[in-house]
Order: structure tokens, then sequence, then C-alpha cells
């Protein structure tokens, strides 16, 4: 499932330990807002590998007159302790508590049978320990600062079969549509909306529990 690369470059499906990231908070101050830090216990890189690997080679380039290859930020994706996500106390550090989940519900998300999480099997030899991906939660790192804290944050990467699942289920849960909840009409109405089709009807009203994953 995982690897030790040796590349200069970050690739997609590195996994990093203790990174910092730049939050914005909104606090009643004379700005408006507040620029702290928040500590990222593990993160998982999620830029697309082609796009990595471009940015990398132009960069190398001495010679290279135009740079729209280059990346300005890298996507990645916090990954927290099982356990602790399982008690709910994995965003504790942040003074959230968040939902527990009973041993039949744990047991879908390691299964990956829910479209939200998904789980990371241990690996002792590399420091790895069980791990889930939240799709909710992700970051953009600048390009730079995650290269500067690479070599001292890694762990190790994905495989490449292993990596394109979890690509993936991400896109698919960011790409997922929230459908209007449509009201049944009776047959009078049906009737009635067929000989009035000059009369534009409004839209129907967008109902948001349709885009959640646990409906």
């Amino acid at each position: 499932m995982y690897v030790k690369h040796t590349s200069k470059r970050i690739c997609q499906g590195d996994i990093l330990r203790k990174i910092d990231v730049v939050v914005w908070d909104i606090k009643d101050t004379s700005k408006g807002y507040e620029i702290s830090e928040a500590n990222l216990p593990y993160i998982i890189v999620m830029t697309q590998d082609c796009d990595l690997e471009w940015d990398f080679n132009n960069r190398s380039e001495p010679a290279t007159v135009k740079h729209d290859k280059y990346l300005q930020t890298i996507l990645v994706c916090p990954a927290y302790n099982a356990e602790e996500f399982k008690a709910g106390d994995h965003l504790k550090s942040n003074g959230l508590k968040m939902k527990e989940w009973h041993s039949n519900e744990y047991k879908q998300i390691k299964q990956q049978n829910h479209a939200r999480f998904h789980f990371l099997e241990q690996n002792q030899a590399l420091q790895v320990p069980q791990l889930i991906v939240d799709f909710k939660h992700y970051y953009t790192i600048p390009r730079d600062v995650l290269y500067k804290m690479h070599a001292e944050h890694y762990l190790a990467t994905f495989n490449k079969l292993f990596r394109e699942s979890l690509s993936q289920r991400f896109s698919n849960y960011l790409s997922r549509i929230g459908l209007p909840e449509l009201k049944k009409r009776t047959d009078s109405e049906s009737t009635l909306s067929i000989a009035s089709t000059s009369a534009a009807s409004p839209p129907p009203v967008f109902d948001k529990s349709q885009c959640d994953e646990e409906q």
C-alpha cells in the first residue's frame, strides 16, 4: 500500500506529519480578522502527479521563459488518527467535538463504504498509523513552503493503485450533485400543468439535505 521514494520532488500521495498551516480567524479586532496557525498531525498530497512533475521539471530548466506550468499552491487533505476520529476527538485541539462513530458505522468507514471518508491502513515500519481522511477538510499550502517542509516531515507515499483510488473517491465526493426535492403531483395538477404550458412554473425548492452523503 505504501512505498518510500527518494525523488527530489513532491509526489501525489505523499504522507507528511506535523505540518503547520496558516488559517484565517474572524476576530473582533481593528482588522476584522486574525492570522494564526493550525497543526495538522498528518497530511496527504492530493494535487495530480502530472501537475507536480510539470512544475518541478519547468523550475529545473534554467532557460525556461514561460511559467504557465508553475504551481502556486499544493492541495492537501489532513488525515486524522483513527482512534481519535472514532471517539470524535480528532479536532479537540481546535475546540471542536465531532461525531462519535459506533462499531457498525465505523466498520463501513473502514471498508470504504462511506462516501465522505477514506480509511488508511497502518504501516509500523514507515511510522504510518491507522488514519482517516475527511473529504470535507482540505487545504492549499504554498508550493515553496511545502517543499521546504518535505524532507523533514515526509513518511511515505501511496503506491499508484491506492493513490488513484483515493483521488477518485475525493473527486467523486466533491462533484456530487444536490438534487431538488420534487413534490408529487395529483392527476388533476398534472392535467392543469399540461394545459397551462405557456405559464412558467417556479423552479423547485433546493433541499440541501439531498447533498448530504448520509441521506
